[in-house]
């Protein structure tokens, strides 16, 4: 069997704050999106790359922490923990 996710980031900047949106896409992919911010400091350069970086890290976080979400309660609906996920 052969089954492909993809992760889209979506970003959305004003100079300041930045945001980006993570999506899980693909035909089996369940629908999940995670959201991310970073803004930054007066004092910071201007270097629109590492905002982007802080909020995609975010929005990965979010988004594996769903992921892990959705797989926990499949797992609880089966009503057993195979000793591979025990941790």
């Amino acid at each position: 069997m052969h089954n492909q996710w993809d992760i889209e980031l979506v970003f959305e900047e004003d100079g300041v704050n930045t945001a980006c949106d993570a999506r899980l896409r693909g035909s089996h992919a369940p629908g999940l999106s995670g959201h991310g911010e970073a803004v930054k400091s007066r004092d910071d350069r201007p270097l629109a790359r590492i905002g982007e970086e802080v909020a995609a890290s975010r929005a990965l976080d979010e988004l594996s922490r769903k992921l892990r979400s959705v797989a926990d309660g499949e797992i609880a609906d089966e009503g057993h923990r195979p000793n591979y996920l025990i941790y």
